[in-house]
């Protein structure tokens, strides 16, 4: 498919953009020609980007000094001007087949070295899988051609056709093992040099282009070739080996695989090694029955569904018992094994000149009978078919075995997941043992190619000053202080700071076993300690036992009529009862129909002990939604938050969910939640769009309509932190943005940032507010460990210097109490900085936007309006069923694939709840 620059979109509002010149580099093949371009597209011209990345203004001083450790290991480089060549690889099999297969691939490649080292002058290089080798210097020449010979075990049926050792094909004589050799044209050519120094450079802050990352990219592509070479399962920079220890069953055929990540990082300590634990998921090796078993949740084989274990086993590899060889599965028999027939050539008598005899035989009486194998299930079971669709090859399921490491990418359930994380769980303590074990076994030095570059690897965790920042008064009810210990404070005694008043209001019931009277009882009593008023429910709404066979949807809608027939008039709020705690069918219909339809605030739970605690976390919720506060910062309380206090100041959170994985056309969930009520920090609105499937980037900030209207989620929030704040506009905006790589950075400052500030200036604004734009991740691989204690780092604790980027302007603030498990930081990155925050304050300010989440008690891991624009996404995606659209939206692709395909739209909120924290 050819993609013309002219169809991309960059939104580089206002700026003029001036076509850029590509040089040839020497001794490089020039450059294919540009594609040519349609008639009716007219070319949009690229120009560099009108924002960079900011460099660090300094480091913070607050807080109390700590001593902590983390997992980077140091890396020393003796040989820093050393030059990495790279080499293009193309493989074509004997028909002139490209091969694109890694597995293939690396087997071809190091069947190269074997064949042709001399013809290499021995010289040693790192392939990874794929297009590219390096090398540590040049290889004697530029171009090559080799062809290499590949033997594999197979088999052979008697009379040299290939078919499935023990398995009958469709010709189908008693097979024998045999090899088979196979030939592929291997064609290496230079393609550029990648100098090493450029990673000095880099550590000094001085890169001007992208060389330090391409050398450390080859870095770790020597990484994960000595993983390959040990047979571990490759997860982009993470590897597995196949070691029953290390895999934890999660239920339903699957199974957890501990292993590693490891990659090389510039910092400001110097070039370290990032080594940490990593989990990924693969099918439960052995027994195919028994993955059946699992993977549909039953005990007799009988019950198997067989369309849903055809669709499930497809692909999978397996290895027989009786011959030891591996095949993929291609289908299922269409009859069972003791009634599936197919052609055997048969013998008449010893004389060769005899023809032989083709006789129709079942699979299960040539395994029984021809080859002496005793089967006990298989009989009435479909066969595996290993074989192609005009030549089937059949196996009996009980002879059958699941390969090892076969990765399985599909989401796991509630339960899954929360098995996998209470049993792949570490303490710190074990978590550095593992790690420092790993460093050591691998012996990275000895690498032939590391060395070459004179690459040596401290065995020793880096140790790294921290700093633990003082949590937040708050202020709750009656005027009170309240000050968190350890990340965590509660309302015993306490009342919330402004509880609501609950005067109309329902229980619907979808659960056959809670006691509803009960509960709403004891929710008024605990209500009644927390200072919020709670008049008796208006009616308690039990669902009919015979509804409960009705679709989710058809549920709902017959709730709803009850509900209008009972009440009066719209309630302020709906308290419903779920029959499962996650996951239930009922969620999404039922939030639909209430926040989208009728304009109600509804809190869905599904309880299983009803105390104290949990009627608090509730009531919490609750309150938020109908507009209370549960507790404010005690500088917000009063107006004094530096920086914001004097100066409007609205707060953004920025999020895109993705469908599951494995599921690729599933629409992505952008969201977005702005604050309100200047000067208050707390309180926030959201907006939420679908978009394109997997794009990152939100692209509905901004939204010209033709009319001249704009309905992009920017402006929504905009003009409600007007409203909401006394007419005053924002003149200063700190946008936190969630889930973007360091790649995409420059996109955020360029694209979105652009659409932010459009919708801004279409409010008829001329001077443009200030931006602060920091980019939260969590998905990193950097721990922090007390030097001197065995407990997670304190809540609070901050590190800006050894460990982060050289130039950039980035930290690590750890704000949570870790209880269990070893804590992850947050890693937040200062892109801009127009405000001109002092490290301390925006430290500060950070901290305390951890300590403001209105559902819990606890400081959380991460700022809470990324942790609000989660849960809108999240909450609001349910409101629209995708799981028929990867089947109907793949057809529509295979018929047009110019067209792309329609996002469905979510439906708005109705404008009773539009403002309030429906997602709380």
């Amino acid at each position: 498919m050819v993609l013309y620059l002219c169809c991309v979109r960059f939104y580089c509002f206002n700026c003029k953009m001036e076509k850029t010149g590509i040089e040839e580099a020497s001794g490089t093949p020039p450059l294919p020609p540009s594609p040519s371009i349609p008639p009716n597209v007219k070319p949009e011209q690229v120009g560099p980007p009108k924002r960079s990345v900011i460099s660090r203004r300094g480091v913070g001083t607050a807080g109390r000094r700590i001593s902590l450790l983390t997992n980077h290991f140091k890396v020393s480089m003796n040989i820093s001007d050393a030059m990495f060549y790279q080499y293009s690889v193309s493989i074509t099999s004997e028909d002139k087949r490209v091969v694109d297969g890694k597995g293939i691939g690396r087997k071809v490649i190091d069947r190269l070295y074997l064949t042709y080292s001399s013809e290499l002058a021995g010289k040693k290089f790192a392939y990874d899988g794929e297009k590219s080798l390096y090398t540590v210097g040049p290889l004697p020449q530029n171009n090559f051609e080799f062809t290499v010979v590949v033997e594999e075990l197979l088999a052979r049926s008697a009379n040299g056709s290939p078919g499935a050792n023990g398995s009958p094909s469709g010709n189908g004589k008693r097979p024998k093992c045999s090899f088979r050799s196979k030939t592929f044209k291997v064609a290496i050519s230079y393609a550029a040099k990648i100098p090493l120094k450029s990673i000095v450079l880099a550590l000094k802050g001085s890169e001007v282009d992208n060389n330090a990352q391409d050398a450390l990219r080859v870095l770790d592509i020597i990484l994960r070739q000595q993983a390959a070479n040990r047979g571990c399962l490759l997860v982009r920079q993470s590897f597995f080996h196949d070691d029953s220890r290390h895999f934890t069953d999660v239920g339903g055929g699957v199974t957890g695989c501990r292993g590693f990540h490891s990659s090389f990082r510039t910092t400001q300590g110097g070039l370290s090694l990032n080594m940490d634990v990593s989990t990924t998921m693969i099918l439960t090796p052995g027994p195919v029955i028994d993955f059946l078993l699992a993977n549909q949740n039953i005990r007799d084989p009988r019950h198997i569904n067989w369309e849903k274990a055809k669709k499930m086993l497809k692909n999978m590899r397996i290895k027989t018992k009786h011959s030891n060889m591996e095949f993929k599965i291609t289908g299922l028999s269409e009859k069972p094994c003791n009634l599936q027939h197919f052609p055997l050539k048969m013998r008449n008598s010893d004389d060769a000149n005899d023809e032989d005899q083709t006789v129709e035989i079942t699979v299960y009486e040539y395994f029984t009978k021809h080859r002496g194998i005793e089967l006990s299930i298989s009989a009435y079971m479909p066969c595996l078919n290993v074989g192609k669709p005009k030549r089937p090859n059949y196996l009996p399921l009980e002879l059958c075995l699941l390969v090892s490491l076969q990765r399985y990418t599909k989401a796991l359930s509630i339960m899954q997941r929360s098995t996998l994380v209470e049993k792949s769980r570490q303490k710190p303590q074990d978590r550095i043992r593992t790690v420092t074990d790993a460093v050591r076994n691998y012996q990275y030095d000895e690498d032939p190619v590391l060395s070459a570059c004179g690459i040596s690897i401290d065995r020793q965790l880096t140790q790294v000053d921290g700093r633990v920042l003082e949590a937040p008064k708050l202020k709750v009810g009656n005027s009170e202080d309240c000050i968190p210990r350890n990340g965590r404070w509660n309302f015993n005694h306490k009342k919330l700071l402004t509880p609501v008043r609950i005067e109309r209001w329902a229980v619907v019931n979808f659960s056959a076993r809670c006691d509803t009277s009960h509960l709403s009882r004891e929710l008024i009593n605990c209500g009644r300690n927390k200072g919020i008023l709670i008049e008796r429910p208006h009616t308690l709404i039990e669902e009919d036992p015979q509804s409960r066979r009705a679709s989710p949807v058809a549920r709902v809608e017959k709730m709803f009529e009850i509900v209008r027939a009972k009440l009066p008039g719209p309630p302020e709020f709906l308290l419903c009862v779920l029959p499962e705690k996650k996951n239930s069918e009922i969620y999404g219909p039922w939030k639909k129909r209430s926040l989208s339809d009728f304009g109600i605030v509804t809190q869905c739970i599904s309880p299983t002990k009803i105390n104290d605690q949990y009627l608090t976390n509730v009531l919490l919720k609750i309150n938020t939604k109908l507009g209370g506060t549960n507790s404010l910062l005690a500088i917000e309380h009063t107006s004094r938050i530096p920086l914001i206090k004097d100066t409007p100041t609205m707060i953004l959170g920025m999020d895109v969910s993705h469908g599951s994985p494995g599921q690729a056309d599933v629409p992505s969930i952008a969201a977005v939640v702005g604050s309100r009520c200047w000067p208050l920090i707390s309180r926030y609105r959201a907006s939420v769009r679908t978009q394109s499937p997997k794009v990152e980037m939100i692209d509905a900030l901004y939204k010209p309509l033709a009319n001249g209207n704009d309905d992009g989620m920017i402006r929504e929030l905009l003009v409600d932190f007007f409203q909401t704040s006394n007419g005053r506009k924002p003149a200063q905006i700190v946008i936190f943005r969630d889930g973007v790589s360091e790649s995409q950075f420059n996109q955020v400052l360029n694209i979105e940032l652009e659409q932010i500030m459009k919708a801004y200036q279409h409010l008829g604004e001329v001077d443009f507010p200030k931006f602060t734009v920091i980019v939260a991740q969590k998905n990193h691989h950097t721990k922090l460990f007390q030097a001197g204690a065995p407990e997670n780092v304190p809540p609070g604790t901050v590190v800006d210097t050894k460990i982060v980027h050289p130039r950039n302007y980035d930290f690590y603030m750890c704000a949570h109490a870790g209880m269990i498990g070893t804590s992850r930081p947050a890693h937040y990155h200062v892109l801009l900085d127009e405000i001109s925050f002092s490290p301390d304050d925006l430290q500060h300010l950070i901290h305390s936007l951890s300590y403001v989440y209105q559902r819990s008690t606890t400081a959380i891991s991460i700022v809470a309006p990324v942790c609000y624009a989660h849960l809108a996404a999240q909450q609001m995606g349910q409101f629209i069923k995708f799981d028929d659209l990867s089947e109907t939206s793949s057809a529509k692709r295979a018929i047009t694939t110019e067209e792309s395909v329609p996002v469905p739209e979510l439906p708005r909120l109705h404008e009773n709840v539009r403002g309030s924290m429906f997602f709380c």
